[in-house]
């Protein structure tokens, strides 16, 4: 039996460092919906323009007591410099044992200029108030995925 997380289900636990100098853990959150981002790496492109779509979504999101998570494999000092450059309201998480990423089976084989090698594949998770996996996406194509997500959000308010 795979321990991968399952819509319905309790989500997978964390705990790990973030920016602004603070451990975060899955019940730091209870009471309120949860999406949590993986993205490759930070400073890139696409992950940029996610990031930024998160951030321009932001009061939206907290109109539906969401907070917002992104999480990848740099150190926290990647992050803080990449969260400050976009003025992210939001946190990152830094998982660089990958121990949160394997939680939620977002390290896959990707290939690059010909090259394989394992990486994060970019995946969002939304978790409601209660502590529950809610919805998943996997293989995210940034174009218009937080405005889906923030759609989903607001169908759990409804």
């Amino acid at each position: 039996m795979s321990n991968l997380p399952e819509v319905g289900k309790k989500a997978p636990n964390f705990k790990l460092p973030a920016t602004g100098d603070q451990t975060l853990a899955l019940k730091d959150f209870k009471g309120q919906h949860l999406v949590i981002y993986f993205y490759p790496k930070d400073a890139t492109p696409g992950c940029t323009t996610e990031g930024q779509n998160f951030r321009d979504l932001m009061a939206e999101f907290e109109a539906e007591n969401c907070a917002i998570l992104g999480v990848s494999r740099e150190s926290i000092k990647s992050h803080e410099r990449f969260k400050e450059k976009q003025s992210f309201p939001f946190d990152l998480l830094s998982d660089e044992d990958e121990v949160m990423c394997r939680a939620y089976d977002v390290i896959k084989l990707k290939k690059l200029y010909g090259k394989e090698y394992m990486g994060i594949e970019r995946s969002t998770f939304l978790i409601d108030d209660k502590g529950k996996l809610r919805q998943e996406w996997r293989k995210v194509r940034v174009k218009g995925h937080v405005d889906e997500v923030l759609a989903a959000v607001q169908e759990l308010n409804s």
